[in-house]
């Protein structure tokens, strides 16, 4: 499948990431069972794969903004354009030897997400993503799954870290969701929930309290598969209110309704 020259550098950038973090990621088992862990490591990993990502995709368009998870907003003199880039999403994961994570790189122009990649380098699945253009996995359209009823859908989420989020309002989401769902999961790495979505795997996920590095990639994922990606009350723009709820029109609309009833209680 061809790709437009703006998939192909942010292919190029995240493939070139993702060697290296597939290479930390064999090296991750060998730490765990040493005394001080892999967690330093991880980080490392972290940090480099970050700039790797920066110098591929500064190098491919010079004046285009950068909006990184570890090295935080840089502006270029292109004000139009930014890289909102995840270097590895799903840090929990990789940490525990878990190969479900991510490389996430999406491009903002003038507010509009107008690409967007994850990537996992376990597997070497590319999602991808250009606006007007659809959704597709390894070059394989995507959709949304198609089923219209709670009771039948499998539904992902995120829960807070420890000292981090309102665990109470999760508690009680999660209690209101799995009495109407076939299945409820949590898997840990929201670019990933998102692309999941995008490729019919999951019919539906919401998270709270993201940045949006986790999910900007992803929500463009989701539309162009035919789905609705909003905030909570229904916005457009998730990516920058860090509440998101994904899924097909219908789906989508019931879980929004039975999260906001459940806040209210």
């Amino acid at each position: 499948m061809l790709h437009s020259a703006l998939l192909n550098v942010m292919i190029k950038a995240a493939r070139k990431a993702g060697r290296a973090l597939k290479r930390d990621f064999g090296e991750v088992e060998n730490l765990q069972v040493s005394l001080k862990g892999p967690a330093n490591f991880v980080t490392a990993a972290d940090h480099r794969s970050e700039e790797t990502l920066r110098e591929e995709l500064t190098h491919a368009r010079p004046g285009y903004g950068f909006l990184g998870e570890e090295g935080g907003h840089r502006e270029g003199n292109d004000k139009t354009h930014t890289w909102i880039v995840d270097p590895l999403d799903g840090t929990s994961n990789f940490l525990h030897g878990i190969p479900h994570f991510a490389i996430s790189i999406a491009l903002e122009r003038e507010g509009t997400i107008v690409a967007g990649l994850v990537y996992n380098p376990a597997n070497d699945d590319h999602f991808i993503a250009e606006r007007g253009k659809g959704a597709f996995l390894n070059d394989r359209r995507l959709r949304v799954a198609g089923r219209r009823r709670l009771t039948d859908s499998v539904i992902t989420c995120g829960l807070p870290h420890h000292g981090r989020g309102d665990l109470a309002l999760a508690l009680k989401e999660i209690g209101a969701v799995q009495d109407k769902v076939a299945g409820l999961r949590r898997f840990g790495a929201a670019a990933l929930d998102l692309a999941w979505v995008a490729a019919g795997r999951f019919d539906a996920y919401w998270e709270h309290n993201l940045g949006p590095w986790d999910i900007a990639a992803g929500v463009l994922l989701v539309r162009e598969a035919g789905g609705y990606a909003t905030d909570l009350d229904g916005g457009e723009t998730p990516h920058r209110t860090g509440d998101i709820i994904a899924g097909n029109e219908t789906i989508h609309n019931e879980l929004r309704r039975l999260l906001q009833a459940t806040a209210k209680t």
